[in-house]
Order: structure tokens, then C-alpha cells, then sequence
């Protein structure tokens, strides 16, 4: 565990603020890529059955938005605790599991 994790009275460091600035970069285009997606195809393609109940429950743009907040909140707070591989780790995932099939999606299946 002490490679995710750094002590609070050590100095800031790029490659957290790098790794927090790309965490809240890929979850603005999941939000939006999402909602682009929503308005093309319906609810039916949000694979995600969190944010589907959100969706559902107070529309796409306020569900989205509640969503990314939450999740950047989060991100942020792991970013304060130094936490930042896990950051940078969360980061990759979700490229690979939202922004890569999201722009296949929106991109190349028109």
C-alpha cells in the first residue's frame, strides 16, 4: 500500500496534479459522450445501471451532472490524501471502459 499512498506533509506533487486534472478531464467527456449517446440512441445504451437509475429518476442533464460531480468529488478527495496512483489508475480505467467505446459509439457507428 505505500506505493498508492503519501503521507499529507509531503511536498504537492505533478504527477498527482497531473493525474487529478486527467480524472476530471475523462469524466467531463464521459458526461458528455454519455449524454450524446442518450439523445442518439436512448436510455437503453447507458451500460451503467447507477447512473441509468439517475437518468431516469431526474433526466439526463441533472443525473449526468449529479453523477460526474460525485465522481470528480471523489477523485478530488483521493487527490488530497495523496492517493494519486489510484487516481492515475481510475483515470486509465476509465478511458478504456467509457471514452474509448463511447467515441467508437458516437464517432464511427454513423
Amino acid at each position: 500500500m505505500g506505493r498508492i499512498y503519501k503521507r499529507w506533509d509531503q511536498p504537492k506533487s505533478l504527477f498527482g496534479d497531473l493525474a487529478v486534472l486527467g480524472f476530471v478531464i475523462v469524466q467531463g467527456l464521459d458526461g458528455v459522450f454519455t449524454y450524446l449517446g442518450l439523445r442518439a440512441w436512448g436510455p437503453g445504451i447507458e451500460a451503467n445501471p447507477l447512473i441509468s437509475i439517475a437518468v431516469a429518476a431526474v433526466g439526463p442533464i441533472v443525473g449526468l451532472a449529479g453523477a460526474k460531480l460525485v465522481a470528480v468529488s471523489l477523485g478530488i478527495v483521493l487527490h488530497l490524501h495523496r492517493v494519486h496512483m489510484l487516481v492515475a489508475v481510475l483515470t486509465a480505467i476509465y478511458f478504456a471502459a467509457a471514452i474509448v467505446p463511447w467515441t467508437a459509439l458516437l464517432f464511427f457507428a454513423h
